[in-house]
């Protein structure tokens, strides 16, 4: 069994807890107009066997600690769901920190994997249907639902990263919806607001496609941050 690596970081720290290696998959489904890899969107050359990526991951296992691991990214990792199950048994012989940073959208039986999964850090395109579809250029809404719902029968723990695009989600409205929108997932760790920026705009020229926000500007990180702490009050508000 062959999978589709883009890249693999070594002694990563922002994509779970503690220090980390992360594999970056090939392929996605969506296709979100803030996305700064589109040149992950296909599915790419087979490149790594299960044993030899099992092998890179715990050549680092002595940094990993108490609390790192591994990080399964992309791309959308839960294309590759057959795969990552072979390669999860083997990591948890060996006592591996497994995470799954995912949009929640597949095709295929995701849940076996997610029995080896010990935490999903999982990205937020919208509240809505509409809104997704327009972030997206997708009708994978419902899907994705599905997913939370199947990760939260299996009691998994939840880290929630969500892009903030001036003009969409900085808005009281939308703070409020997503409030609601987390209700449905038990089990959140931690919340993250990640401010939209035009790091990926060059790829989109050099390999031809459209940059659908082109005319967005940058979310500016302080007001981000400002954003952020209002959701905390509302989302900690038990009064409604």
């Amino acid at each position: 069994m062959i999978g589709s690596v883009a890249s693999i970081e070594t002694f990563g720290t922002q994509d779970g807890p503690g220090i980390r290696t992360v594999i970056f998959f090939n392929e996605c489904k969506l296709r979100c107009i803030y996305c700064h890899n589109p040149e992950m969107w296909n599915k790419g050359i087979k490149n790594y066997s299960v044993e030899e990526l099992f092998l890179r991951i715990i050549k680092n296992k002595e940094y990993y600690g108490e609390n790192g691991g591994v990080t399964f990214s992309g791309g959308e990792p839960l294309l590759h769901s057959e795969f990552l199950l072979e390669l999860c048994k083997k990591l948890k012989n060996e006592n591996i920190h497994i995470a799954l940073d995912t949009a929640g959208i597949a095709e295929v039986d995701y849940e076996e994997l997610l029995k080896y999964v010990d935490l999903i850090i999982f990205d937020v395109k919208h509240i809505n249907e509409e809104g997704y579809k327009l972030i997206t250029r997708t009708n994978n809404f419902n899907k994705a639902n599905k997913f939370l719902s199947v990760a939260n029968k299996l009691n998994k723990k939840f880290w929630i990263r969500q892009v903030i695009v001036p003009g969409i989600m900085d808005n009281c409205d939308y703070l409020i919806g997503l409030k609601e929108y987390l209700k449905r997932i038990n089990n959140i760790e931690k919340i993250e607001f990640l401010p939209y920026h035009k790091l990926g705009c060059e790829k989109y020229i050099k390999i031809g496609i459209p940059y659908y926000c082109e005319n967005i500007k940058e979310m500016d990180k302080i007001t981000c941050e400002n954003l952020y702490n209002k959701f905390l009050e509302i989302y900690n508000d038990n009064n409604d």
